[in-house]
This record gives structure tokens, sequence and C-alpha cells, in this order.
């Protein structure tokens, strides 16, 4: 069963959002809240939102911010950025969030995904893995904001998780991020092939054909996306879209 959903994941910076290109090369386009709302008139059903410096700058998730974005969201949302603690988890679900993703601790403290599935539910806890292809064409797991190369291959990493009991597994392609060049549906699917847990893709989404290629061909459960769904032309002027409800059903029927 095919399971259709389209995410759109919103990238934090200072509380501002902003749009990578292979996480680099970061643009200002606007403040979260409204972006919040135009998807809320859209009708969309979950966001993914991710502090990209909250880790690397050693910052505390930004609860005032969460909280405002939770009054705001018609619909459940997702946030990842600087989580390292139970306590953490803790006060982020308490502020609004329905499920928390976690990154460079997941490969820094070796228990802490068990620990945090324990205490909130494996639906509670998705474990993102950002991922680089090296010149000789293997993938290689990066953290601390794709900074830090783990060493670890995505497929390893990825069943590791999986039995420390992760929910789900989030995907994010570091050489398509912003290119809007399609997914890498070989990372997808090697992923979407070892475990037994919803796969969500990210990295790449340059039209609605490639989100059905991430979910027919690359075995996903979801496509998440960024500048698909905030840029517009070639000129990438800022314009936040998101396909109707019809358009959804059309691609996967």
């Amino acid at each position: 069963m095919i399971i259709k959903r389209i995410i759109p994941c919103l990238l934090l910076r200072n509380k501002g959002l902003v749009k990578t290109v292979k996480f680099k090369d970061s643009v200002y386009i606007g403040d979260p809240i409204n972006a919040v709302r135009i998807f809320n008139e859209k009708e969309v059903d979950e966001l993914i939102f991710l502090d990209i410096d909250a880790t690397h700058e050693k910052k505390d998730p930004p609860l005032d911010l969460i909280r405002k974005l939770a009054t705001e969201c018609f619909m459940p949302f997702s946030y990842g950025g600087g989580i390292n603690s139970i306590s953490q988890i803790e006060e982020i679900i308490k502020s609004g969030a329905e499920k928390i993703i976690i990154n460079s601790s997941a490969w820094r403290k070796k228990n802490f995904v068990a620990e945090a599935v324990n205490r909130f539910g494996s639906s509670t806890i998705v474990v993102s893995m950002d991922v680089k292809k090296r010149f000789t064409g293997s993938y290689s797991v990066y953290v601390e904001g794709g900074r830090t190369d783990t060493g670890k291959e995505p497929v390893h990493y990825a069943r590791e998780m999986e039995k420390y009991g992760a929910g789900e597994i989030f995907i994010n392609s570091i050489d398509r991020d912003g290119t809007m060049a399609g997914y890498d549906l070989k990372l997808i699917r090697s992923v979407a092939d070892a475990v037994k847990l919803p796969v969500i893709a990210c990295g790449g989404a340059g039209s609605l054909d490639d989100i059905k290629l991430a979910v027919t061909e690359g075995g996903a459960s979801a496509a998440a996306a960024g500048s698909f769904f905030v840029f517009h032309g070639k000129r990438r002027a800022v314009l936040i879209t998101y396909p109707s409800h019809t358009e959804i059903n059309n691609l996967f029927n």
C-alpha cells in the first residue's frame, strides 16, 4: 500500500525560514508563522521544521517559536534540531510538536534513540540521516548539519536505528538538497529495502513527478520537499505552493 504523504520541510535559522543548496548558501525566505498560515489554507496534512544551526551552535530548541507554530498549525508537525536530552524532547512535545526528529545525538549517544522510544513511543521518534555520496560512489551518513562524516553506511545505520526502536527514518541527500534535480532514488531504495520502517525521502524534489518516483521507484513511504514548495520559476522567486488533494490523488492513481 502506498502511503501518499507529501510533506513540506522547512528550515529554521535564527527563528526565520531559510533554504539551502547542498546544505550551504542559505537564503532567507520569510517568517515561519506566515508560511504556516499559507500551508493551513492549502490544507497540508503535515509539516517538518528543522533548525539547521541548533546542533552546531549548541543552542537549545526554540520552545517559544515551537509553541507559536503549534498555536498556528492546523496540522501535526515534527521538529528537529539541537535535541540531545530526554528532557528537551519532553519540553518540545509539551510545546506542541507531535514528532521529534533526532540526528546528531542518534550517532553521538549510542542508546539515546532507545531511551527516547522507551519514554515516548516509537511513533514519536524519527531518526534523520543526512547522506553524502563519496567519490567512489558509495554513501556515508553525516551529522552536525552535514559537517561531520560518521563513516557509517546508510543501510547499516538505518538498520541500527530500527533496532533501537525508531518509528521512521528521514533520509536527506546532501548532494541533492535545494537542487530540484530529482531525488537520489538509488539511495532511497537501498534504505527502504533494508528496513521495515516507513522512510521519508528528502532532497532534490523539483516536480510532482519527482515526488511520485520517490514513492513508486524509491520505495519511500513519504516524500518531503523544501525548494519545490517555496520557490517559483527560474529566478527562484519565493512563492509558497502545495498540490491540491485532487492533484495528489491523480499523481498516485
